[in-house]
């Protein structure tokens, strides 16, 4: 086996470890989704051996980043993916670009402490390790007679009534006086572990930091 292989297979390793590290044991416990976990999965795989190959067959890196940012700025037409998933996406992208690009024996202590190091951030956010973290969503609110900013406290508590969401505040979008409707969004703050097994799917897609 020449070093050139022992390399390719190496970093293959690390980084699919890497991978399934971060969406089984940082993004999963989070978030109790598995919708995007293939995606992920499979995304993070294709692209390491794709760039692994280019690079062995001596082509120019650039080419290889070049496919990079084709994948980076592919968009699911069917279904709009959130925020959270988006930087996911984008992290198990770059993630075997890094790796396929840099693993050598000279880069290898390198990539240990930069795969690392985004492991445990990873994992720091959604633990809420020294961060405050809130979801969001836009609804269309039929009771605008509590719009007005005399009114803001009845709004909150019939929201929350409604939702079932710890309402923390809310923004008026737009008013529709033909209607009696408003466009508002909401943010709210519920317990991670609620939201990793009770909240709808429709609030959690909403989730922002």
């Amino acid at each position: 086996m020449t070093s050139e292989l022992f390399y390719f297979i190496l970093g293959a390793g690390l980084n699919l470890l890497v991978a399934l590290l971060i969406v089984r044991f940082v993004y999963y416990p989070a978030t109790q989704d598995k919708t995007y976990v293939f995606t992920f999965l499979a995304f993070n795989t294709v692209i390491y051996f794709v760039l692994g190959l280019l690079t062995s067959a001596t082509l120019s890196v650039g080419v290889g980043f070049g496919l990079f940012a084709i994948f980076s700025v592919l968009r699911y037409r069917t279904d709009e993916m959130p925020i959270r998933e988006m930087t996911y996406l984008f992290i198990l992208i770059a993630l075997p670009v890094m790796n396929s690009v840099m693993m050598s024996n000279t880069a290898l202590a390198y990539l240990l402490v930069a795969n690392g190091a985004i492991l445990a951030l990873l994992f720091a956010l959604e633990r809420e390790w020294g961060f405050h973290f809130s979801g969001s969503k836009r609804v269309m609110y039929d009771r605008i007679d509590l719009i007005s900013p005399a009114h803001e406290a009845h709004l909150l508590a019939d929201l929350r009534e409604r939702t079932g969401l710890n309402v923390e505040r809310v923004e008026v979008r737009r008013i529709d006086f033909l209607h009696d409707t408003a466009d508002l969004t909401i943010f709210y703050e519920e317990p991670r572990a609620a939201k990793a097994t009770t909240a709808p799917r429709l609030f959690r897609q909403g989730a922002q930091s």
